[in-house]
């Protein structure tokens, strides 16, 4: 079919009125189906159930480095858990503190930290700053923004590309503003347009020549090892590239379990040079004695090394790329080649990104949900939820059942043409106007 554009008004008419049948037909059916987040579906979590079972009343409960994992201790974790984290960040054990669940605790912590004590000797905490910036590449993860803006942080939007952010922007706002005290990254498999950095964009976050001395890259590095097939993306390693000009103190890398073993009951990381490592565990002391380490014990036995997490995430990838398989299949039916959407096709990750024609996504996800199929807000992959041209819809195919998540992606399609036709429709009717008129 030819692009929506090129139809007269009357075909438009008539196409609305068939789109506007078709919703009443959804909406009779009382759906209640959500691809609002990113979660594992119950036959993701099913796949290590037998986790549970390696530690039991009679098991020893002590690391390899004898310590009783049900006691006090070891603030930055175990050494086997940090192990396996080294090597699946591309980092030294040493440079690991193992958390507890959630690496946006973790994040948290670091700009909570950063605002009430110098991140650099001698530098005032960010709290003290007359003037503190973050900059969001975006569309980007709605809770890095969150966590800005609930610090009073000033939010600047930086577009993001295939190979990463906008780095001539990233780069001048960064050399040349000493207010501009954090980046958020999510470099493989962005959330929620799927890229991966290229190893350019990677050598320039390397090269950053920051003009404040405390200024700190957030690599969220959620999904290392989340390949939806064999052919995955490959990630440079940010740790080894600042290490080669000297800036290794400038980055912090953050990970988890969360979409590797169970969402709400894995381990979190976080990796840093030695120098931050030291001065994080000191102010680490006063909040915690140590984290669940029968859990880190519990996970490392499981999974061995990087070798085993990578297995696993094979079985992952068995349930989960049918359904971006799917997805990406009922958008090309339904959207392909009538000019009211495009959409991302990652390569791994939890997200797929729609952009609708300009000034449509927060009615589409409001038609989706008055049928009864729940979506990510329209503008939460901005800063202050505003996305300023109101297209970007962040579509999470993961945790529904493969034939909820059928119906839920048709609709949602449904629901694109819908919006679309009516804006077309306005167009139409506006030209005319002119037209009368001139």
């Amino acid at each position: 079919m030819s692009a929506y554009s090129f139809l007269s008004k009357d075909e438009l008419e008539k196409l609305k009125n068939e789109l506007q049948e078709k919703y009443a037909a959804y909406q009779a059916m009382n759906l209640k189906l959500d691809m609002s987040r990113g979660k594992p579906g119950s036959d993701q979590l099913d796949l290590c159930m037998d986790m549970l079972d390696i530690l039991n009343s009679k098991s020893s409960m002590n690391a390899s480095n004898g310590m009783d994992c049900r006691n006090y201790g070891m603030l930055d974790g175990l050494p086997e858990t940090k192990a396996l984290f080294a090597e699946l960040l591309g980092v030294d054990p040493e440079e690991v503190i193992v958390g507890g669940n959630s690496s946006l605790s973790l994040m948290y912590d670091m700009v909570s930290r950063s605002m009430s004590h110098p991140t650099v000797p001698g530098m005032k905490p960010w709290g003290k700053c007359d003037k503190v910036k973050f900059l969001c590449p975006a569309p980007g993860y709605d809770r890095h923004f969150a966590i800005t803006e609930f610090f009073g942080v000033e939010m600047i939007t930086v577009p993001m590309a295939p190979e990463g952010p906008d780095m001539d922007m990233v780069e001048k706002l960064v050399n040349n503003d000493e207010s501009v005290k954090g980046i958020w990254c999510v470099p493989k498999y962005s959330n929620p347009q799927g890229y991966t950095y290229s190893d350019e964009t990677v050598r320039r976050f390397a090269a950053l020549k920051p003009a404040a001395k405390d200024f700190r890259i957030f690599w969220d590095n959620a999904y290392c090892v989340h390949d939806l097939s064999a052919q995955g993306d490959h990630l440079l390693n940010i740790m080894e590239e600042c290490k080669k000009l000297g800036s290794e103190d400038m980055v912090y890398i953050f990970a988890s379990t969360s979409k590797i073993s169970f969402s709400g009951s894995g381990i979190a990381v976080m990796a840093a040079s030695k120098n931050n490592i030291d001065r994080i565990k000191k102010q680490m002391s006063f909040q915690t004695i140590g984290y669940d380490k029968i859990n880190m014990l519990r996970h490392s036995l499981y999974y061995k090394n990087g070798d085993g997490v990578r297995a696993h995430m094979k079985k992952h990838a068995a349930i989960i790329a049918p359904k971006f398989q799917m997805v990406d299949t009922i958008l090309t039916k339904y959207l392909a080649g009538k000019g009211i959407a495009k959409w991302t096709k990652p390569k791994g990750g939890y997200f797929i990104s729609l952009d609708t024609m300009p000034g449509c996504a927060k009615k589409v996800v409001a038609l989706c949900k008055e049928a009864g199929v729940v979506m990510t807000p329209a503008g939460a992959t901005f800063p202050y939820g505003k996305d300023p041209e109101d297209r970007n819809i962040r579509i999470a195919p993961t945790y529904p059942p493969m034939d909820e998540l059928k119906t839920a992606s048709e609709l949602f399609c449904l629901c694109v043409e819908m919006v679309s036709v009516e804006k077309l429709l306005a167009e139409k009717c506006q030209e005319e106007k002119v037209r009368k008129f001139a």
